[in-house]
């Protein structure tokens, strides 16, 4: 089988192992039954925005072109540091783009990939972004207004753990299981004073703590793990070939080193399996 065309992230669906399929030009392909298999994808020389469809000579922030970089609302800082979201300030690049993903209710969350982590999503992300991630373990620990909250809430809770995944480490292997229940009880004594304080700045229930939400256990189709990550890229390697050895995250992990598809979204690429 031979496919070409521009691709996406790898679209995820949670079931006993995470199930994987590749968006590629019009098609969307099952990745899970070509584990074990040799395959080979080779960057054809065109890059076009995963928004506009512009062809563009180079991709920022893992599929735009320079354009819609510049004025993008999903583009801007505050995504990556959402304790800075300004839409309040009136200064929003898309207000209208705001009002629908940041003035929305948003959970603050653990997650075991390479360890204990804490992040933040949207509750419609709820589990995709834990699989993008490499999650293993999950668990939501706070219920809040806006996004701006939530980036307020993991500013404090971070002093105390983690907010990013090592993924060198998170491509080695399983991590070990740990209670995440007990690490939230522990992260809200510890942050007692300063979440409290917070709240007291905003409008009653905008905050809210959950304490019987159960712990999601995600499982990955890896049939092996690389004892050494060696990250593959298709700005300098244009083809690059191997078994597909599995799965997790946003990473192809083969034979020859790992793909972080996400990255090279809108990259034209063309697929060659069994």
């Amino acid at each position: 089988m031979q496919i070409s065309g521009n691709t996406r992230k790898l679209v995820t669906r949670l079931d006993d192992s995470v199930d994987y399929h590749l968006p590629i030009g019009e098609q969307t392909i099952p990745l899970n039954p070509l584990i074990g298999e040799n395959l080979s994808l080779e960057f054809l020389g065109e890059i076009h925005c995963i928004e506009c469809g512009r062809k563009t000579s180079k991709s920022f922030n893992q599929g735009y072109c320079y354009p819609c970089f510049r004025s993008l609302a999903q583009c801007d800082s505050c995504i990556v540091k959402p304790e800075q979201c300004h839409y309040f300030e009136g200064t929003c690049r898309e207000p209208q783009w705001g009002e629908q993903h940041c003035l929305q209710d948003h959970y603050v969350y653990l997650a075991n990939s390479s360890g204990i982590k804490v992040g933040i999503t949207r509750g419609s992300q709820i589990p995709t972004r834990w699989m993008d991630q490499g999650a293993s373990q999950a668990l939501p620990i706070m219920r809040v207004k806006n996004r701006l909250l939530a980036g307020l809430v993991e500013v404090i809770l971070k002093q105390h753990v983690a907010d990013k995944t090592a993924w060198q480490r998170m491509l080695k292997g399983e991590p070990e299981a740990v209670d995440l229940a007990a690490r939230r009880d522990e992260l809200f004594e510890q942050c007692d004073q300063e979440l409290a304080q917070l709240a007291q700045q905003q409008e009653e229930g905008s905050l809210n703590l959950l304490t019987d939400e159960a712990v999601v256990d995600i499982h990955y189709p890896v049939l092996a793990y690389p004892q050494k990550v060696t990250s593959l890229n298709f700005d300098k390697t244009p083809f690059v070939e191997g078994t597909l050895q599995g799965i997790k995250g946003q990473y192809l992990i083969l034979s020859s080193g790992v793909l972080n598809l996400r990255k090279f979204s809108g990259y034209k690429l063309q697929l060659t399996c069994p």
